[in-house]
């Protein structure tokens, strides 16, 4: 079992994270809201998660995740366990809302909150609720602290690639951000990132 990885940062988007460590890279799938807290860092810690794929009796792929905090890691464990949500999905619901957020709206029973993520409808919402309302003890993970965009790539173009990375077919994911854009000034790749995804 792979519980943690810690090692050097060679390449971040808001939907993917490269570490090396002893020479290996390894490629790890992660939320805005990790994305939000390990950015500006040049090493890092990561809680994981293996993902395998099947595809009947066969193994078609794996995945790792990654987690800056173990209770995002708990919280998408959860949500995976809920029948409708998958590993990729919970990831869209971690990048929509901050854990804290999710935990809040399960505990209060806030079906509109969770079904306003795409890929999330009320008949999920509502399972999700019923089957995490006991199992979340209502102690929230401390918000990430939001620092600098890298500068890499232009911002629209790095919030483009994270939607689609995130799994938001291009032509759909161009049309929303340019509304979002066009509408306000001066935003960062997250919020670009989150106002699209509540716009779908």
């Amino acid at each position: 079992m792979m519980y943690f990885i810690k090692g050097e940062i060679v390449m971040i988007n808001p939907a993917l994270v490269v570490i090396e460590t002893n020479g290996i890279g390894y490629g790890l799938h992660i939320s805005l809201n990790t994305y939000s807290s390990i950015q500006t860092q040049k090493h890092c810690k990561l809680f994981t998660y293996l993902h395998v794929k099947n595809e009947g009796s066969n193994v078609s792929g794996i995945e790792l995740f990654g987690f800056h905090e173990e209770a995002e890691r708990e919280i998408f464990l959860k949500l995976t366990s809920v029948s409708g949500i998958g590993v990729n999905t919970a990831r869209m619901m971690l990048s929509s809302l901050h854990p804290s957020e999710i935990e809040r709206a399960i505990l209060q029973g806030n079906v509109a909150l969770i079904q306003s993520i795409k890929g999330i409808g009320p008949k999920t919402a509502q399972r999700a609720i019923l089957e995490l309302k006991d199992k979340i003890s209502g102690t929230s993970s401390s918000d990430a602290s939001m620092g600098m965009v890298h500068q890499h790539m232009g911002k629209q173009d790095e919030a483009l690639q994270a939607l689609i990375a995130l799994g938001i077919a291009k032509p759909m994911a161009e049309k929303a951000l340019g509304k979002i854009i066009g509408n306000k000034q001066d935003l960062g790749v997250e919020e670009m990132i989150k106002l699209t995804l509540k716009s779908l």
